[in-house]
């Protein structure tokens, strides 16, 4: 069976649009290879010709999902160019599924960009999250002043970089005392498969908000490019949980009018499950 060059109208539509995130960065589709018909190509090569409609074929999609048959998924693939700050580019690159090329700056200047949160986004260390910040922000005027002295710094920053650069200083040792928030940009390429991983973790509550900011839009894009795949993805992943099978143990419990058999931060975890899923 011959597998046609898949075209997504959607997604033409998007190519090359720089898609705005934070203060100054983007993500922009830069190409794609398949889309949902992809994978229903790549299925039947091993289930048959199979189904022909647009439901069969989301039925089959959602078959191959919610059983864990990954290997169509990873057929289509997608490459993005973002414009993101570093502290954000060294958790993605946690993700070790994916081909990228970043700018260098021991080849290039950096820009004199650097990523200053809103008012709304500066809040105290959690109680209850040693990694995150907590849900309630600073009083307004505290943010303000505290956003301001964060840009002091990294306009400090980059007039000794600049200095260094001006004395002739290398690139690559100039550079070093740049701060977190300095903007970089790369070509990431991945496929679906593993970028469903990525937005599993990284739009889950746990992960850092400026990271979310990302993934909320890259989600928006797998949208355009594989509308089925992603809807498949959101019902048994981004909207579902896993089960340990101790917890497996409680829900038989619970169906059979019984009390679950947990307790402690089991039993936390396991109605915190129960009640909202995998949390968004």
């Amino acid at each position: 069976m011959r597998m046609a060059h898949c075209v997504v109208p959607e997604a033409e539509e998007i190519l090359d649009q720089r898609i705005p995130v934070l203060d100054k960065g983007f993500v922009r589709l830069v190409d794609y290879m398949g889309g949902d018909a992809r994978i229903v190509q790549s299925a039947r090569v091993s289930y048959g010709e199979g189904t022909k409609t647009v439901r069969e074929d989301g039925a089959l999609i959602d078959y191959l999902m919610r059983n864990r048959h990954t290997s169509p998924f990873e057929q289509v693939e997608l490459t993005f160019h973002m414009k993101l700050p570093v502290f954000v580019a060294r958790q993605w690159i946690r993700h070790r599924t994916a081909s990228v090329n970043e700018i260098s700056a021991r080849y290039s200047v950096l820009k004199d960009e650097c990523y200053l949160p809103a008012p709304a986004d500066v809040a105290p260390q959690s109680t209850d999250n040693k990694q995150g910040r907590s849900a309630d922000p600073f009083p307004p005027e505290t943010a303000e002043s505290m956003i301001a002295e964060m840009e002091n710094m990294q306009n400090e920053a980059f007039v000794s970089y600049h200095h260094l650069l001006d004395g002739n200083l290398a690139r690559e040792l100039a550079r070093i005392n740049l701060p977190l928030s300095v903007y970089t940009e790369w070509y990431w390429k991945i496929d679906l498969h593993n970028l469903f991983h990525f937005l599993a973790l990284r739009c889950d509550l746990h992960a850092q908000k400026e990271i979310r900011a990302y993934a909320s839009v890259i989600l928006d894009i797998c949208r355009r490019v594989a509308p089925l795949a992603t809807d498949s993805f959101m019902r048994h992943e981004l909207g579902g949980t896993t089960f340990s099978s101790a917890e497996m143990d409680a829900l038989r419990n619970v169906l059979a009018g019984k009390e679950p058999g947990l307790s402690g931060r089991e039993l936390s975890r396991f109605e915190e499950k129960i009640r909202s899923g995998r949390q968004l």
